[in-house]
């Protein structure tokens, strides 16, 4: 079973794969104020509503998340449709490590 499906988002191991994926992107789907709040240490935001303006190496591998997973699987849908390699890792809801601000 994969990491990332529609049944199981790891927001955990989805970071820890990011960081292991030369070239990687964490990609944060959440408004600003949201994102300024607290994110994922090293993650870019990219809002939702803003996802069709995404330029990124295209060679990239992205991982998108957002507050629960819902955004970042629209997202990834999105990303997915304009040519990238994405895959959403869940939520920050359960993110069990240090957020940035």
């Amino acid at each position: 079973m994969s990491l990332f499906n529609k049944f199981g988002h790891n927001i955990n191991e989805g970071v820890e794969t990011a960081k292991k994926t030369p070239g990687s992107i964490i990609v944060d789907v959440r408004t600003p104020d949201e994102y300024n709040e607290g994110h994922v240490p090293g993650s870019v935001n990219l809002p939702l509503n803003q996802i069709n303006d995404a330029d990124f190496d295209e060679d990239a591998q992205l991982f998108v998340y957002c507050l629960s997973g819902a955004r970042a699987d629209r997202a990834n849908d999105l990303l997915t449709a304009q040519g990238y390699k994405s895959e959403n890792i869940g939520g920050i809801n359960k993110y069990k490590g240090e957020l940035e601000k």
